[in-house]
């Protein structure tokens, strides 16, 4: 069922919000050469908790970092550790956080001294894909003009998006129907409410869009050991333009 949330919820909503793009933010300003994965997540705790919220992520199905940081070929779900982060690496920060019981969720990638065309074709490509979606995240339209406006992104550019994972309602619990594919043909799904509260997350990969999940039972890795990209917006949809509520400083 799709809770089409309340003035009220969509308010506490954007205050979680608010607080998980100042903390994406903020850890994304720390990547550099040396710093740590576990470094980062740290950092995102002692944050999270100064700002009066908690980890959307610890805890949650048994994850045991406070964020997740997924470097490289790594997709979603890489688990902060000793992982020192070098000069040529792509690192997805996701950040989570619950305040007063609704959650904001979202998510960037940040090159480190990237040189290489590819890739940064593929970030720049999956950040777009991101914004093309939200695009159409309005009230009346079809969900899945949602996912066809990135799929048609990532593809017209040569790319792949991820299939085995998807965006996804949110609110009181990390993910509420409805799911929220990147791929798909226009028009189907249910219409989409004034006051559904989405994650709309592209992630999209070089090469092909298989991938494994490791031994850990969280880490995501492209098939092709090829680098991924990972951008996400908590939104809410409107009568117009959907209200981005994780938008931070951008």
């Amino acid at each position: 069922m799709i809770i089409v949330k309340t003035p009220a919820e969509i308010e506490k909503m954007r205050i979680s919000g608010r607080m998980a793009a100042t903390v994406r933010d903020e850890v994304a300003a720390m990547v550099a050469p040396g710093v740590t994965t576990g470094e980062l997540s740290e950092f995102a705790g002692k944050r999270i908790k100064e700002l009066g919220g908690e980890s959307a992520f610890l805890g949650y199905r048994g994850y045991p970092g406070q964020i997740c940081t997924s470097v490289n070929d790594e997709v979603v779900h890489g688990i902060p550790g000793p992982l020192e982060i070098e000069i040529g690496d792509v690192v997805s920060i996701d950040v989570g956080v619950r305040y007063d019981g609704y959650i904001g969720d979202t998510a960037t990638t940040v090159m480190v001294g990237v040189t290489d065309r590819e890739v940064i074709h593929l970030v720049k490509t999956t950040e777009k894909a991101l914004y093309v979606g939200i695009a159409e995240a309005c009230a009346g339209a079809r969900l899945s003009n949602v996912s066809h406006a990135i799929e048609r992104t990532a593809v017209e550019a040569g790319l792949f998006v991820v299939r085995d994972f998807v965006g996804h309602g949110i609110g009181q619990t990390m993910h509420e129907d409805p799911q929220v594919p990147n791929f798909g043909k226009s028009g189907k799904g249910p219409r989409l409410k004034a006051g559904t509260t989405i994650a709309i997350e592209p992630m999209v990969n070089i090469g092909t869009a298989a991938v494994d999940v490791q031994a850990d039972g969280w880490t995501v890795l492209t098939r092709s050991g090829r680098p991924s990209a990972h951008f996400e917006h908590t939104v809410v949809v409107c009568d117009g333009r959907a209200e981005i509520l994780t938008l931070g400083q951008e």
